[in-house]
């Protein structure tokens, strides 16, 4: 049986984006779910939006993490614009899973957003535990 991926090098997290979600035609927002060793358990879109804006629910993302036993998740989602900047919504939203999943004993290592002229993670700007 073939071991699972293993997503222990940021870099490959973040090729694995760009290629699956940088040029898409709406915002998608995907979570990488993880094993306590950082193997994928399931790579999952949780919502599709529009061309501007996806809804993160914490909630369903927490129940779906706890169905597939997972201890860590990567939350990622695309901007078609292009400019992968974050927005405000994009920081609280983020900060409303961490402390949610903080809660649950979860650990959330980054939420990536790619875009075709780049991507940005938001452990650099939303205080992580």
């Amino acid at each position: 049986m073939l071991e699972r991926i293993c997503l222990s090098k940021a870099t490959d997290v973040i090729e694995y984006l760009i290629v699956a979600m940088a040029r898409l035609p709406v915002e998608e927002v995907r979570v990488l779910f993880l094993d306590s060793k950082n193997r994928l358990i399931s790579d999952e879109v949780v919502s599709r939006g529009t061309v501007s804006e996806a809804p993160i629910y914490p909630r369903e993302i927490l129940k779906r993490s706890l169905a597939l036993d997972a201890s860590a998740m990567i939350l990622a989602h695309n901007h078609p614009s292009g400019d992968p900047s974050p927005s405000e919504g994009d920081i609280e939203a983020t900060r409303r899973l961490l402390k949610a999943s903080e809660e649950l004993g979860l650990t959330v290592h980054d939420h990536i957003i790619v875009g075709s002229d780049g991507w940005i993670s938001l452990r650099d700007r939303v205080a992580f535990p």
